[in-house]
Parts: C-alpha cells; structure tokens; sequence
C-alpha cells in the first residue's frame, strides 16, 4: 500500500498549527510548572544505617507538612537524594532530626540551598546547546546534502522541541533537569529519523528524476515507513515501560521522550518532507524566472 503525503500537506500543516498555538499559548498565560531544579530549593544526600524504602522517607517528609518533592535512590538502598521547596534553617533541622529519631542514626553527605541563580544558567545552557545544535546541524547537512535539506530538518527540530514544552505547559507537568536531557535526546532522535527520509529523497531525484517532485517525495516516504515506524515503536514500548514500571524520578524523562518519539516521528515523515517539498517548488519557480526574465 502506498500512502500520498504530499497531498495532504494541509492537514498536516493545521495539526502542527493547532498543537503549537495551543502549547505556546498556555505557556504564554501560565508558563511551565518548574520543579526544585529551577527554582530555589534545598537537596539533602543522607545514608542511614539500616535499608530505609522510598515510602518510609515519604512518610517523614508529609509528617513535616512537605509537599512537591522528590526522592531518588544514590546507589544503594540507604541512601537518598531528597530535593524538597526551600526551608527554614529550623525546618531543615526538624527533618533531619525526624529522620535521625525515626530511622536511626545517619550520615549527611549534602545539604544545600539550590538558588534560582542555578536554575537560569540550567535553562541559558539548554538554549545555548539547542542553539549550537541547530547550526551545527545546517552547516552538517547542508555539505552532506543541500541548503534546503539543513533549514528544513533544523524547522523540523524546532517543531518538535515547541510542542513537546507546549503540552507539558499545557497539563502542567512538573519539570526538572531531566527534562531538558530528554528535549536534547529528542533533538538527537528526531533527526536521525528525518535523515534517513532526506537521503532517500535525494537517490530518487537522481534515479527518478523524471518524475513529478511530489511522487518522488511519496516514493521515497512510503519507502522508508516501515523502518520509521518500526524504529520508533521500538523506543516507545520501552518508554511506556520505563514509565509505568520505573521510579517517580524517572516519569518526567519517560514522559517528555515519549511525546517526543511520537511527534519527532510524526514531523519527520509529514512536517520535515512537506516543508522540504514547499521550498523546493517555491525556489525552483524562482529560478525559472529569472532564467525566462533573463532571455
């Protein structure tokens, strides 16, 4: 069976339209729900003697009148990285007398204030790598293909990156520094996929090139749909694994790449081509007149 993108490139063009009017409009009016790791906050590291679970520390820490933290295991099963809002120098005290009178005696590793100083440069360094990445990724795919190919993929990119901030902003989910390890591993996915389309693109102008540019384009999407398809379900039974079986401290990194691995694979085989085959057609009218401007 074969599949005619091309000549739905509407469609594919309003949904891409309606997700990012609707995730850059929610983060317009309410922003992203930022976790400890961009806002201030305190961390504590503690080993205690005997093999406390995650339940038991959850215990204490809603005992206290916490909320909105977060636990994760650092190796073995008694020790802890605790990330909870800012506290009182009483506060931080009380806990860490709960958790001594409770559990035993105990060991602190770490225990610090994070500023929102600390969250800022977070955010500046994922812009700036993103930003790096994107150009990198022209210059790269503009020598191994053509100009259009590099604008094109790094649009692609941009798409994938807007709407996955933009349903996390819409349902509110709490963000932390794992999340902008998944958008840099999204942006590291999603071009592979749109890659592996844009080459076979580029051997069907050569070996097809007296047909039409759309049916090459179909051609060569409808040639490579399997293996996109296959490869990324690949990755999303892992991803719906990690984040049902997985701990809560890994939900947000399953949570962002699995949005990312179906969009990114969405973009890649009707965004990415789509964009490709509209620019294509737009400067090659141009050059068309020139040339009969010219004569």
């Amino acid at each position: 069976m074969s599949f005619t993108f091309m000549s739905k490139r509407k469609l594919w063009y309003g949904i891409s339209l309606v997700l990012l009017i609707v995730g850059l409009g929610s983060y317009a009016l309410q922003g992203l729900n930022k976790g400890i790791d961009f806002t201030s906050g305190n961390v504590l590291q503690l080993q205690f003697e005997s093999d406390v679970t995650t339940g038991q520390i959850e215990e204490v820490l809603d005992a206290q009148g916490l909320s909105g933290y977060s636990i994760q295991t650092a190796g073995n099963a008694s020790e802890y990285i605790i990330r909870t809002k800012e506290l009182t120098e009483a506060q931080n005290k009380e806990l860490l007398s709960a958790f001594a009178e409770k559990y035993g005696p105990l060991d602190i590793k770490q225990n610090q204030k994070i500023g929102e100083v600390i969250g800022r440069e977070l955010t500046r360094n994922a812009v700036l790598a993103l930003a790096i990445a994107a150009v990198l990724m022209i210059v790269y795919i503009s020598f191994r293909f053509e100009a259009t190919f590099g604008v094109v993929a790094v649009a692609a990119l941009l798409h994938d990156v807007l709407v996955t901030v933009g349903l996390f902003s819409l349902f509110q989910i709490e963000i932390d520094s794992a999340f902008v390890a998944a958008l840099l591993t999204i942006v590291g996915y999603s071009i592979n996929n749109t890659i592996v389309i844009f080459d076979r693109i580029r051997e069907n102008l050569y070996l097809d090139s007296k047909e039409p540019l759309p049916v090459i384009v179909d051609n060569s999407i409808n040639q490579t749909l399997v293996r996109s398809i296959n490869t990324s379900l690949t990755v999303i039974f892992a991803l719906v694994a990690l984040l049902l079986l997985g701990g809560d401290t890994t939900k947000v990194f399953a949570l962002a790449l699995l949005l990312g691995t179906v969009i990114g694979t969405y973009s890649s085989i009707c965004i990415a081509t789509s964009l490709w085959y509209d620019l294509k057609r737009k400067l090659e009218g141009r050059q068309a007149f020139r040339h009969a401007k010219a004569r």
